[in-house]
């Protein structure tokens, strides 16, 4: 039997096939998104609950977080994957509106959401809890014209090795995912062609987006005393080792 997670961005893609797989495995789950009708459709039925939230606004995450542990009592995973990407350009190029709203989610938004669920953690009883923050194989290596995007999960990875570090006196772990080329509806496209390092256009392999669940259901599913620091989970053939 699992415990009490919260996951951002729940209402599709990573965040929905994780929260699923976390309540596949008797877990109960904070569902968290700006979109509320697939949170509620998501909830409908099972030991979850739906919590409209927009991870970059600090009232809003702070609301959802009370509002998880006022309905369970506590708080023992965070899966923290809200995310956004940005239009590929040149970095002279790049809009300032698509670098800040990057920074905002992705940065701002899991340190806020991270914040909260190490609060709650540390101060419950008996205390302690999990992080596992969604990067990107783009903390890796960067995709052509990738710059808020890459620089915002390389600041990622920072967070969680801080995390980690401040964690162990209240018994909290954290973590890092880096996922590639999971089949969403945002990396649908890659079937027909993203912009490689040489310039050219190409078609890239992807995995089942369930395979990415399992791996964060597994980072869950470790006893505190374990931790999985970082974890890359990919399509096998995708053109990551060999990138640039």
């Amino acid at each position: 039997m699992g415990g009490v997670a919260i996951v951002t961005g729940a209402g599709s893609g990573v965040g929905r096939a994780s929260a699923l797989a976390l309540l596949g495995a008797g877990w109960r789950v904070g569902l968290l998104g700006r979109r509320e009708a697939p949170l509620r459709e998501l909830a409908e039925g099972r030991e979850a609950l739906a919590v409209p939230c927009d991870v970059t606004e600090p009232g809003q995450v702070e609301r959802a977080f009370d509002a998880v542990v006022a309905r369970w009592g506590r708080l023992d995973l965070l899966f923290n994957n809200a995310g956004a990407s940005a239009r590929a350009a040149p970095p002279d190029e790049v809009a300032v509106e698509d670098w800040l709203r990057a920074v905002s989610v992705n940065l701002t938004g899991a340190f806020l959401c991270a914040r909260a669920a190490f609060a709650r953690m540390r101060a419950q009883d008996p205390q302690g809890g999990r992080i596992v923050n969604n990067g990107s194989v783009s903390a890796q290596a960067p995709r052509w014209g990738s710059a808020p995007y890459t620089a915002t999960k390389h600041a990622v990875t920072g967070l969680t090795k801080s995390l980690a570090l401040d964690g162990r006196p209240y018994g909290i772990a954290a973590g890092q995912i880096d996922i590639g080329n999971a089949l969403t509806d945002m990396t649908g496209r890659m079937a027909a062609g993203v912009p490689q390092a040489d310039g050219s256009l190409a078609p890239e392999p992807t995995m089942d987006v369930e395979d990415v669940a399992r791996s964060v259901l597994h980072m869950a599913s470790l006893p505190l005393s374990a931790n999985v620091l970082s974890m890359t989970v990919m399509a096998t053939a995708m053109p990551l080792v060999g990138r640039g």
